[in-house]
């Protein structure tokens, strides 16, 4: 992918080297401490609040490595890319596009969703309009899924950027409303059409980026084809458990995953990528 010396957006927040919220207080530990504190005629809300402080900056010390940083600079540009082209597509709609965070994390990390780990890989927060990444994925892609390449790193982030189209939408809220009113097998089923609507879109971004930028070197296509069937259940769960369980699916096979990024790749229209009224996937 041809990224380097392009523009990179700002709407990346750097919290590498930094204690997530949940391993910062709380506790008996705590409390006790508090309480002692409010014994002897001290602050316990000025306590608290230097803990918070001194907790969220642990790890201020943390040097990146070169690769990384190289890394976290092409991150930042590819999610310009998507801002330029998802701004496009919905002012082309009559509509406004309203930018996703991305929230770059090391070991853990705490969300509107919850608090996460690397293990989770990168996810999308419909709470708080924000992507969270620990870098360290890159390399999981490259080895533990044999995905190497810039642009299936690229096709990861354009795929969480989709969940953020789709949550502009109003598609995630709809799939979600649908959790405690339909069987589990059901409910999976309409997970995996929210997952391939996502990697739908994650081409479309691909067809219109190299519209605009011309970011596509030789092999970058495939690099994401190779990435969207890497992360297939079906393949996943072969690996893991050495079967498939195709009822327990969440985000689809390989195939489903490989064929739905490049049909929005081919035509770049967001108006083809309706997973939830397809009669095949």
């Amino acid at each position: 992918m041809r990224w380097r010396g392009r523009k990179q957006s700002s709407n990346v927040e750097d919290r590498r080297g930094r204690a997530p919220r949940k391993a910062i207080g709380g506790g008996l530990g705590t409390i006790f401490l508090i309480l002692i504190v409010w014994l002897l005629g001290g602050n316990p809300l000025s306590l608290l609040n230097n803990m918070q402080s001194s907790g969220a900056t642990q790890g201020g010390n943390y040097q990146p490595s070169a690769e990384e940083q190289e890394l976290a600079q092409f991150v930042s540009v590819v999610l310009q890319d998507t801002e330029d082209v998802w701004h496009r597509i919905f002012q082309a709609a009559g509509s406004r596009y309203q930018e996703p965070k991305m929230v770059l994390y090391s070991g853990g990390v705490q969300s509107a969703c919850g608090f996460s780990s690397s293990a989770t890989g990168p996810f999308y927060c419909p709470g708080d309009y924000k992507m969270y990444i620990d870098l360290s994925f890159y390399d999981e892609l490259r080895t533990k899924f044999r995905a190497p390449g810039d642009f299936a790193m690229a096709y990861v982030i354009a795929h969480e950027v989709g969940h953020h189209v789709q949550n502009l939408m109003g598609t995630s809220e709809k799939v979600m409303s649908m959790r405690n009113r339909v069987s589990k097998t059901e409910f999976n089923k309409y997970m995996v059409r929210l997952e391939l609507q996502a990697d739908f879109y994650a081409g479309v971004w691909a067809h219109h980026a190299q519209r605009l930028s011309n970011i596509l070197e030789e092999g970058d296509i495939e690099e994401a084809l190779n990435a969207a069937a890497a992360v297939g259940d079906d393949r996943i769960q072969k690996q893991s458990q050495g079967y498939v369980v195709p009822e327990s699916f969440t985000h689809g096979t390989s195939e489903q995953r490989k064929r739905w990024f490049y049909k929005g790749f081919k035509s770049g229209d967001v108006n083809q990528g309706n997973t939830f009224e397809a009669t095949s996937l």
